[in-house]
């Protein structure tokens, strides 16, 4: 079995993270690069930057993030929020990153996820999909922060992001997501049963036992949080390390 993933993820809005910090020694709290250098060091697998910008305007200073990141952290770097275009990720990966992220674009235009594929190369293109629970059971892509729904059955899309060219899913449960309850883990198994390519579990993440719980009752291949890594309520060697007690493989 391959090693489940750890992935810290960062909310940068005009330079700084914005779900706030308290690590202690941080030279400038909410310092993107800062955060990214601290989780390095506590053994994050991979982390993810969201440009909640996400505007034209403001992707300078984005770029200078990730720059300032890829020369001082040395685990994969993802970035997304606002791309809309093929060059959107050319101009991203030349940055410094290593995967670019894609949600609303992609399912406006799906073609997005083929033409960076087919460009930059699968591995390089992580399709974001939110989803919601509607009344019948069945689950539906949202966009703009879950304020609007497409009416997309969300687990045929994800199987139609994997047909595109997409190396990997970025699962949200926007039902979980804040509430501290736990990973959707009914969500995350009916979209690893019809992909084949890693899915990560995000949303819900509220305690250290969320982590084993996910891995051990669905297919996710990595989890992601923030405010939990952000507030230092736990620290991603302590997460390894109840994952280790569980007999999950991680990375040490």
């Amino acid at each position: 079995m391959l090693a489940k993933r750890i992935i810290p993820c960062l909310d940068v809005r005009d330079g700084k993270v914005v779900k706030g910090v308290n690590f202690v020694g941080i030279k400038e709290v909410g310092d993107p690069v800062e955060c990214a250098m601290e989780y390095d060091r506590q053994g994050a697998d991979e982390i993810t930057f969201l440009d909640i910008t996400a505007t034209h305007e403001g992707r300078g200073t984005m770029l200078e993030v990730v720059r300032r990141t890829a020369k001082n952290v040395f685990v994969p770097l993802t970035v997304g929020g606002g791309i809309r275009t093929v060059e959107d990720f050319q101009v991203i990966l030349r940055a410094g990153a290593d995967k670019v992220s894609v949600n609303s674009a992609a399912v406006k235009d799906p073609e997005l996820i083929r033409e960076a594929a087919g460009r930059f190369g699968s591995q390089c293109v992580v399709a974001a999909i939110d989803a919601r629970r509607t009344a019948d059971g069945s689950f539906t892509v949202v966009v703009h922060g879950g304020r609007i729904d497409t009416g997309r059955d969300a687990i045929a899309w994800a199987r139609s992001c994997e047909q595109l060219g997409a190396g990997e899913i970025l699962l949200t449960s926007m039902d979980a997501d804040g509430t501290r309850e736990g990973f959707d883990i009914e969500l995350l198994n009916a979209v690893t049963q019809v992909v084949s390519i890693p899915v990560i579990a995000s949303g819900g993440c509220g305690k250290l036992e969320h982590f084993s719980q996910v891995f051990e009752q669905s297919g996710a291949d990595a989890a992601l949080a923030a405010s939990l890594f952000h507030f230092r309520e736990l620290t991603v060697k302590q997460v390894k390390q109840q994952l280790a007690d569980h007999k999950i493989p991680v990375r040490r």
